[in-house]
């Protein structure tokens, strides 16, 4: 159950999503928090650098590979903006970071690219569980996920 914390740290990402969308980049962010409530890193999409594979999520579980013993990876929660794509869906579940808590979830992303008439992602948009099955997942958070579809309306300049 999402709960004040975990609001809290889902309108950080929203910040962060927004951060990116600023600087010329798509608009995600996420925020890695250990078990005991500790902000670890965090980071936004750097894709407008023409690598797509340098998504926040991504980032966060190479860092707690590097940082974390596997006991403290499972305790902790990454926050995104948005829902993770396979790729770093993947990623999370090879380090064995813990639960996953999104604002946004990738159903609804697909569902604003169609109504602004722009095109599918690249990559085929899976519920996390069917990347990683038994992860812990919560979302979507209904007034944040307008939020971050407001952003991907300004990306897109709608």
């Amino acid at each position: 159950m999402i709960d004040e914390i975990d609001r809290q740290h889902l309108t950080r990402c929203v910040a962060l999503a927004e951060q990116a969308l600023e600087v010329g980049d798509e608009p995600f962010g996420s925020v890695l928090v250990s078990g005991k409530g500790e902000v670890l890193a965090e980071d936004h999409n750097h894709v407008a650098s023409g690598d797509a594979t340098q998504h926040p999520e991504f980032f966060l579980a190479r860092w707690a590979a590097e940082h974390l013993t596997p006991e403290e990876r499972a305790r902790a929660t990454v926050y995104t903006s948005g829902e993770h794509c396979p790729m770093c869906a993947a990623a999370h579940g090879w380090v064995g970071l813990g639960r996953i808590v999104y604002a946004s979830s990738s159903a609804q992303l697909v569902a604003w690219l169609e109504e602004m008439g722009v095109g599918p992602p690249r990559v085929r948009p899976l519920p996390i569980q069917e990347v990683v099955p038994g992860a812990v997942v919560e979302g979507p958070v209904p007034e944040l996920a307008e939020k971050v579809h407001a952003l991907h309306r300004r990306l897109h300049d709608l």
